[in-house]
């Protein structure tokens, strides 16, 4: 018979192979997720009284909360807008096979349905609450408890390539898997992502099986992003990486591998806006193939080289950003020949630091200095006082403390979901 493995969400298969790993599912998990976990194809009975080694060998695979692969999986490629191109490719094809059927006087189903349609009928379901209970006779009464609450629903036959599944399927849980499987393993996750109640259940890869029946070695099971599908952060200075490299292992550990930051162990190697300009000047017409993103401040000159940097033909896994407004800018308090004003700071000021928590008692009142006059953007440059204490301050926090802690991550946030749409954008072009 053999032994499978599968790329399984909350129990329901989206891609298996027997006997051989099939397809390498590594970049959806990361280090910790390896464990050991219940298995369906062992019989627990055969160790009660055995060494518990071989037990955990045979149990061992990868787990994650659906909700933690959901970004990952759009760092892969596998946004809404790739799953709607997907499944309108696969609706064109179904249509075709439709249409030589009934060439062929052959009865064939009504219309298609829309994407949209589609995502709001799935969105409707979650896993855990699907019948799993296993049916395998095969007449017609076992078939429509199969076939569970989806006999009724008009949509169904609509769906791309729909065919009897219930000829395939042992419950309602699995029918249900069996409508979608038109879409690539991935962008079914991503569609039963919408489902807010499916992000905590596991989506789990167990090469246990696999292994001790000799198959296949352990060490081909591997984690994390591949080189070639992570994305190269490059920042004004040394702080800016820092300070991003630090807020994602914090605040978006679920996906920390995909991003990579030039190595500034010594010195920052283009430091300032025009060399970072220059850099991406240069990396533009040497067909570069690095997924990159080039991150400006959101200060005065940022916004000057920004702006001159976005008039490149930047290939397409090129990105450039500048660090996003924000509300919180538009009084800020600076100081200048007129004295002590709150002013806005965005797109004159607001270098990274400015991002970070400046209400702590432990640091200085925050202020921004005035400067020189920017000529392109007709705006004074402007700089955070002590930004280096406030720099200090958030390299401090730990991950395992940030429960206890009252720190303000607001800012910061705003600036990782800028990052992350950047990234997706650059996948979903790929």
């Amino acid at each position: 018979m053999g032994t499978e493995i599968a790329l399984s969400v909350g129990g329901m298969d989206v891609s298996w192979s027997k006997n051989s790993m099939g397809i390498d599912h590594g970049h959806l998990f990361q280090s910790d997720d390896q464990k050991r976990f219940h298995s369906d194809q062992i019989n627990y009975d055969h160790f009660k009284d055995r060494d518990d080694s071989e037990l955990a060998e045979m149990e061992m695979g990868f787990v994650k909360p659906l909700g933690d692969v959901l970004p990952r999986l759009e760092l892969l490629g596998f946004s809404l807008s790739q799953v709607k191109r997907d499944f309108e490719r696969a609706t064109e094809d179904s249509n075709e096979m439709k249409q030589m059927l009934s060439d062929l006087e052959t009865p064939v189903s009504g219309d298609s349905v829309e994407f949209e349609t589609f995502l709001a009928f799935i969105s409707e379901f979650a896993i855990n609450e699907l019948d799993d209970t296993a049916h395998f006779d095969r007449d017609e009464e076992a078939n429509a408890v199969i076939r569970g609450r989806f006999g009724n629903r008009d949509i169904v036959e609509k769906l791309p390539h729909f065919n009897s599944y219930e000829d395939h399927a042992y419950s309602e849980r699995s029918y249900f898997g069996g409508l979608l499987d038109f879409l690539h393993p991935y962008s079914i996750l991503r569609v039963l992502a919408e489902n807010s109640n499916n992000l905590e259940i596991p989506v789990t890869w167990q090469y246990g099986p696999l292994v001790t029946g000799g198959y296949v070695t352990e060490e081909i099971f591997v984690p994390s992003a591949r080189r070639q599908e992570t994305f190269l952060i490059a920042t004004e200075g040394s702080s800016d990486a820092h300070i991003l490299r630090h807020a994602i292992e914090l605040l978006r550990p679920e996906m920390s591998d995909f991003f990579r930051f030039i190595d500034m162990s010594e010195r920052h190697p283009f430091p300032g806006t025009g060399n970072l300009h220059k850099f991406a000047e240069g990396l533009s017409k040497i067909d570069v193939h690095n997924q990159l993103v080039l991150v400006y401040d959101n200060d005065a000159e940022g916004r000057a080289t920004f702006q001159r940097t976005q008039g490149l033909s930047l290939p397409k896994n090129m990105r450039v950003a500048m660090l996003p407004n924000l509300p919180a800018f538009e009084k800020f308090p600076t100081v200048g020949p007129d004295g002590m004003r709150d002013m806005d700071i965005n797109g004159r000021a607001a270098a990274i630091e400015c991002y970070l928590d400046l209400s702590s008692t432990k640091t200085p009142e925050p202020k921004v200095r005035w400067s020189s006059y920017i000529k392109d953007v007709e705006a004074y440059q402007g700089s955070l006082e002590n930004k280096t204490q406030f720099m200090k301050s958030f390299m401090k926090l730990r991950a395992d403390k940030l429960a206890d802690s009252d720190y303000d991550f607001s800012k910061i946030k705003c600036v990782l979901d800028m990052l992350y749409c950047e990234c997706v954008s650059i996948a979903d072009s790929a």
